[in-house]
């Protein structure tokens, strides 16, 4: 293979996407051509967001949209509102998108966007007025057979409705395939607020009878208790796992008998969605960093980016990883865990049933005809331990790690219907 120039960024997401990207492709032996073209996005929108806030002052804020396929189909993925919101984080997570639909057989590509905000600095009516400026500002490249976005950080069904009915009157025709995430009573889909963290569950049970080992009273470790560690620890829970440890922004809590799961959840929907104060007998509470390292037979990071790195990856206990966040583990702790044996279910495999319920919502949307809670599951359940398979099977035969298996596996098909397409428009 022709050697090629890699790109990389001083953004820990980017330049961790780009690198496993790369070595993926160098593996496959990959035409230059196509890594050349895959290694960018398509598209890449920033916009500026005027804003009349409450007092009367006016501030701008940044918006982004990239588009980094459409080899599979439209691109599909969240946004997000966060004051670290850039174009190099959002070109990152539609890379990932591409590989995550890939994986999952579903025919999107991959797309991301955002506002670069402090959400919790602004009243309802700026963040309404916020969002459909956005909305307006992106208009022209979204849509149900475009880019399908998404709900994604301190974002939810709330400013999908308000996404929508923008765009919607800029088109001149109602479009609710257009986005995914809304609430049920309005082209929502059942069971799209649980299908991540159903998803991460399903990968653990996966994972754990894989390796051989009894899931019931398994001890696990969440790090995260947002909307994905959440669902995920409730699912363990009543399957009969052993949740020794979560954790939020407030810190970690380990027990080592086992947190009493639906307590903790009822306690932080009672208190705005945080665990601090929470108690129960014998838990201990510790910083975020040391409840990564406490033992375990399964960890699973559902929070951030770049929690496990090469300064804490000596100290990880856990027998696997299973990826609940977007990009939790770095290139250099992936090294070392695996040097240490220590087996990691990656986040675009583990964490795609957000993005397989999306489908779900999307072909309900475009059929106008929806499914039971159970059905949707059912069919997420099954969508998730067939690609659990696959990559475990890509894995043993060409004895690589599963992450590299993933990327394989994905990369492969989108690079297929390239050469299909070919890279005319």
């Amino acid at each position: 293979m022709a050697k090629f120039q890699r790109r990389t960024s001083s953004n820990i997401l980017l330049k961790t996407a780009l690198e496993n990207f790369y070595d993926a492709a160098e593996e496959m032996k990959l035409d230059k051509g196509l890594i050349e073209v895959l290694c960018r996005p398509e598209r890449a929108v920033k916009v500026a967001v005027p804003v009349q806030m409450d007092n009367g002052t006016v501030k701008v804020f940044d918006g982004y949209r990239v588009q980094h396929s459409t080899a599979c189909g439209p691109s599909k993925g969240g946004i997000r509102f966060h004051p670290c919101v850039d174009l190099d984080e959002c070109e990152a997570l539609a890379m990932l998108m591409t590989w995550k639909c890939s994986l999952a057989g579903i025919p999107y590509g991959g797309g991301k966007g955002g506002i670069s905000v402090d959400p919790n600095t602004l009243s309802k009516n700026e963040r309404e007025r916020m969002t459909r400026t956005f909305a307006a500002r992106i208009s022209k490249v979204i849509g149900e057979w475009d880019d399908i976005p998404a709900p994604d950080v301190a974002t939810g069904g709330q400013e999908m409705v308000w996404i929508l009915d923008t765009v919607s009157k800029l088109h001149g025709r109602f479009e609710p395939a257009m986005l995914t995430g809304k609430p049920v009573s309005y082209w929502g889909s059942e069971g799209r607020t649980s299908a991540t963290g159903l998803g991460v569950y399903t990968c653990v049970k996966e994972v754990l009878e894989a390796g051989g080992d009894t899931f019931k009273d398994s001890k696990i470790i969440i790090q995260g208790f947002g909307n994905v560690g959440m669902n995920n620890a409730l699912f363990l829970h009543n399957s009969g796992a052993k949740i020794v440890g979560i954790s939020d922004i407030t810190g970690g809590y380990y027990c080592e008998n086992g947190i009493d799961v639906p307590a903790a959840v009822r306690y932080a929907q009672e208190n705005n969605k945080l665990l601090e104060g929470y108690d129960q007998l014998g838990l201990v509470k510790m910083s975020n960093e040391d409840i990564l390292t406490q033992e375990c037979l399964v960890l699973c990071p559902c929070a951030l980016e770049g929690v496990i790195n090469e300064n804490n990856a000596k100290l990880i206990k856990a027998k696997y990883i299973v990826e609940g966040a977007n990009g939790p583990t770095t290139p250099e702790a992936d090294k070392i865990l695996d040097k240490r044996g220590i087996h990691i279910v990656p986040d675009f495999l583990a964490n795609s049933g957000g993005v397989i319920g999306s489908y779900f919502e999307w072909a309900q949307n475009l059929a106008g005809y929806f499914w039971t809670e159970d059905e949707y599951n059912q069919r997420l359940i099954q969508i998730m331990e067939a690609n659990f398979k696959r990559v475990f099977k890509y894995a043993i035969a060409h004895n690589t790690t599963m992450r590299r298996a993933a990327f394989c596996v994905a990369i492969e098909r989108v690079a297929d219907n390239l050469k299909l397409r070919g890279f005319f428009l």
